[in-house]
C-alpha cells in the first residue's frame, strides 16, 4: 500500500467517523440495565458494570463509505449521516450474533456480549439493535432527503441485509463441507461482506443524487470492495503478521474457518493430501503440527500468491465500476486509494 493511500483514507476516516460515532450513540436509547445496555457494552460505550468505556467499536468503514460517496457524488455528507449510523449499528448486529454462532469468547480485546449476558439476552440486543438501525434510518427524511430517497434507502438496506444473513447462513453451511468451491465461496462472501458494503456506496450516493443509476454504479463499486477487503481479511487469519493481527500465524486454519485458502487448498488437493485433509478438519480444533503441514501444503501451492491476486482482481473491477460516471478527480483518487487500503492493510 502506498503511504498516499493509507494518508488519504486516513484524512476520510478522520473525517467522517465522529459524526457518525455521535449520531449512534444519539440513536441507542440510554435506559439502565435492560437490553439497550447490552447493546452499549458491545459498542464499547460501557464496560459489563455499566461504567463508561474507551470507545472501540470497529473501523466504521462501511459508514465511512456511506458519507465519502455521498460526497464523492457532489452531496452534503451531512445529509447522509442517519444512513452512515444505520449502516454501522447493522455491522455490528451481525458481529454480536456471529460471535454466538462462532462461538467466539472475546472481540476488540474484551469478553463478547453473549459470554457477560448470557446467550438470549445477546440474541433479544442483537435484534434490538437491528430496530434501532432502520429507526435512525428513517431520519433521513428529517435532514432533507426527499420521501422517495428516504424510501429507496430503506429499500436497500433491508434487501442488503438479507443478503447479508443468507451469507452467514452459506458461511456456516461450509463449515462441514470440503466439497465448496471457489465459485462457491464468492458467492458467499459477495453476500455476507459485499452486501452492505454495496449498500454503503449505494445510500450514500443516492442521497447525493436521487439517481437509481449512480446509485447501482456506486453500489457495485461497493460489492466489489467487499469482496476485495474479505479475501484479504482471508489472508491475514492464515498469514497476518501476529505484531499487527493479535493472532498466531495459522489462526483461521486451527479454528477450521474454510477461507478462501483453505477453499482453495481442498479444490487443488490431490486424492491423498485431500484424505488426510479431511482427517486434519475432523477434529473440534487442527491440531499444532497439523497446522504447520496445512501451511507447507499452501506453500507448495502457491495459495497466498493466488488469494492476494484475486484480492487484487476485485479492487480493480471496483475502480472500473466507477469510472463512467462524472466524478471529479479527487473522487476518483479517494475510490482509488480505498481500493489500494482494502488489499494492502495488515490488521
Amino acid at each position: 500500500m502506498t503511504a498516499a493511500s493509507e494518508r488519504r483514507v486516513s484524512t476520510l476516516v478522520d473525517r467522517y467517523l465522529p459524526a457518525v460515532r455521535e449520531r449512534m450513540r444519539a440513536s441507542v436509547p440510554i435506559v439502565e440495565g435492560d437490553v439497550f445496555g447490552i447493546l452499549r457494552y458491545h459498542l464499547g460505550w460501557q464496560d459489563s458494570e455499566g461504567r463508561p468505556a474507551s470507545e472501540d467499536s470497529g473501523k466504521g468503514l462501511r459508514a465511512v463509505l456511506v458519507l465519502a460517496s455521498c460526497e464523492m457524488a457532489g452531496g452534503q455528507w451531512r445529509e447522509a449521516l442517519p444512513a452512515a449510523a444505520a449502516l454501522e449499528l447493522i455491522h455490528n448486529f451481525s458481529l454480536l450474533h456471529d460471535d454466538i454462532q462462532d462461538q467466539d469468547a472475546t472481540r476488540r480485546g474484551r469478553p463478547t456480549a453473549w459470554t457477560v449476558y448470557g446467550l438470549h439476552p445477546a440474541l433479544a440486543a442483537g435484534n434490538a439493535m437491528r430496530v434501532v438501525a432502520d429507526r435512525t434510518l428513517l431520519a433521513l427524511s428529517e435532514v432533507g432527503a426527499p420521501p422517495e430517497t428516504a424510501a429507496a434507502a430503506a429499500a436497500a438496506l433491508t434487501s442488503r441485509y438479507l443478503e447479508m444473513i443468507e451469507g452467514q447462513y452459506l458461511d456456516l453451511s461450509f463449515e462441514e463441507s470440503d466439497e465448496v468451491t471457489t465459485g462457491e465461496y464468492l458467492d458467499m462472501v459477495s453476500r455476507k461482506t459485499g452486501a452492505l458494503i454495496d449498500c454503503a456506496m449505494h445510500i450514500g450516493s443516492l442521497v447525493a443524487t436521487g439517481d437509481l443509476r449512480t446509485a447501482a454504479a456506486f453500489g457495485r463499486c461497493g460489492r466489489e470492495l467487499g469482496l476485495a477487503f474479505q479475501i484479504r481479511d482471508d489472508l491475514l487469519g492464515v498469514w497476518g503478521d501476529p505484531a499487527a493481527t493479535g493472532k498466531p500465524v495459522g489462526a483461521d486454519i486451527r479454528r477450521k474457518k474454510k477461507s478462501m485458502p483453505i477453499v482453495h487448498l481442498f479444490q487443488q488437493a490431490d486424492p491423498r493430501q485431500r484424505e488426510w485433509l479431511r482427517s486434519a478438519y475432523a477434529a473440534d480444533e487442527v491440531a499444532g503440527g497439523d497446522v504447520e503441514s496445512v501451511l507447507e501444503m499452501l506453500a507448495d501451492l502457491g495459495a497466498r500468491e493466488f488469494v492476494q491476486s484475486t484480492a487484487a482482481e476485485h479492487a480493480a473491477a471496483a475502480v472500473r465500476a466507477i469510472e463512467g460516471l462524472p466524478l471529479g478527480a479527487e473522487a476518483k483518487a479517494d475510490v482509488h486509494a480505498m481500493a489500494d487500503y482494502f488489499i494492502e492493510r495488515d490488521k
